[in-house]
């Protein structure tokens, strides 16, 4: 009988099995079928199909007259963990960076020679370019594409900056090759990057880089403000650690959520 209160959707067998890999535990690491099925309140027939499932799928392994879990059923705990990216990752110190500077913060990636925002925590104010998730703009006169340009090498670096700019927008600093490799050498060395109108005028913002676990640079945060309401001292001063804490923050969270074991099992 369909257990009260569930849907015409709801499919009990599938709820059985949960209950029945929830049934093991520190005190029950291995459990005969009439265990089982009183820990679940199943009857033995219904226990013994599901264990023989279980064990057919790799989840439960028969030992004696009894079964045990095996750590395939770790997999899916982990599939939890491997779904959650970079957004899950770095939203609440986004949201505590931007509650602590009273300015926006977000999250861009490279994309060819442009940087496309795939996250973001707004703060109402009135900005020159409208900026939400999927915007794009050239990376090189913007402070996250800076950080990141800054951690290719030269031969990836030209081959990204060769690519034409699909943003639609021409930036006010247009830099030589000089120019720009002192520029990135500047970012490299101190480990993050400012944008002083560069893009656009209004608009000055400072960031960061946001590592994997294997340290390499995947994408850019930053503290974007108005240049009429927040210096460049103020934005260095007060925000850029703020800034700093956060990217580190978000980094180490991202390693450790790629760090939990993945258990294969043939």
């Amino acid at each position: 009988m369909p257990r009260e209160g569930a849907g015409p959707d709801f499919i009990e067998a599938l709820a059985r099995g949960l209950e029945v890999i929830a049934a093991f535990g520190p005190e029950r690491p291995a459990m005969t079928l009439a265990e089982v099925a009183g820990a679940t309140g199943l009857a033995r027939p219904t226990a013994r199909r599901i264990l023989l499932t279980l064990e057919e799928l790799g989840y439960v392994r028969a030992e004696g007259r009894g079964y045990s879990l095996t750590p395939r059923v770790l997999e899916l705990g982990v599939a939890y963990v491997r779904s959650q990216g970079l957004w899950d990752v770095a939203r609440p110190h986004m949201e505590k960076l931007g509650a602590r500077t009273n300015e926006s913060v977000s999250i861009a990636q490279l994309d060819g020679s442009d940087i496309v925002y795939v996250a973001r925590v707004s703060v109402p104010k009135i900005v020159s370019l409208a900026v939400q998730i999927g915007t794009r703009f050239p990376a090189l006169p913007t402070s996250l594409g800076k950080v990141q340009l800054a951690a290719l090498d030269p031969e990836e670096l030209e081959a990204v900056l060769a690519q034409p700019t699909r943003s639609g927008l021409v930036a006010r600093w247009c830099p030589d090759r000089i120019e720009r490799d002192a520029a990135l050498r500047e970012v490299r060395a101190r480990g993050w990057a400012l944008t002083d109108e560069q893009l656009t005028l209004g608009i000055r913002s400072v960031a960061a880089p946001l590592r994997d676990g294997s340290g390499k640079v995947i994408a850019g945060l930053n503290v974007n403000c108005h240049a009429a309401e927040t210096t460049v001292e103020r934005l260095l001063e007060h925000h850029l650690p703020l800034l700093l804490q956060a990217a580190g923050d978000i980094s180490a969270d991202f390693a450790r959520v790629q760090d939990v074991p993945h258990v294969a099992v043939s």
